[in-house]
């Protein structure tokens, strides 16, 4: 009996100690990521399973830079981020790995400039439905966005 005692001491201290760890961590990502503010988060989707892109505003209001490096969604089995141009009359566009976001820095992702591409839809997806993304930094950060399905149109 005295040994099934000290098991359920154990096992209540063991689960003490690993959710005080828990609510330690996940305060620490809620700091870190409180000098990162996303705005205008949008998802341009055409009828079929085109690609999708994503437009937002990203804001650090940090003393440090931080680099943005990704973004993953249930509803897509990929996201790329690409940067569009235009070179001598001829519109370009290709992937980028990072973006480097300096403190005091606002970055737009537009239309013609640095955005998303959502690949093979997983989820069906319709105007006014919402997409849940997490944007991914070199410093392991994850940052939860709520973007709104949107017309490419209304864009």
């Amino acid at each position: 009996m005295a040994s099934n005692v000290f098991d359920v001491l154990n096992n209540r201290a063991c689960r003490g100690l690993a959710l005080g760890a828990l609510a330690l961590m996940l305060g620490t990502g809620v700091a870190q990521a409180s000098t990162l503010e996303v705005s205008n988060a949008r998802l341009s989707l055409l009828p079929g399973n085109t690609p999708g892109a994503g437009y937002f505003e990203l804001a650090n209001s940090g003393e440090e830079t931080v680099t943005l490096v990704g973004a993953e969604s249930p509803a897509f089995e990929s996201v790329e981020m690409h940067v569009s141009s235009e070179h001598e009359g001829m519109a370009h566009m290709h992937a980028i790995e990072s973006l480097d976001i300096a403190p005091g820095e606002r970055i737009e992702f537009a239309p013609k400039g640095h955005h998303l591409m959502f690949m093979r839809r997983i989820e069906a997806l319709s105007e006014g439905d919402k997409a849940e993304v997490v944007l991914e930094f070199s410093d392991e950060q994850r940052l939860p966005v709520t973007f709104d399905v949107v017309s490419p149109a209304s864009l």
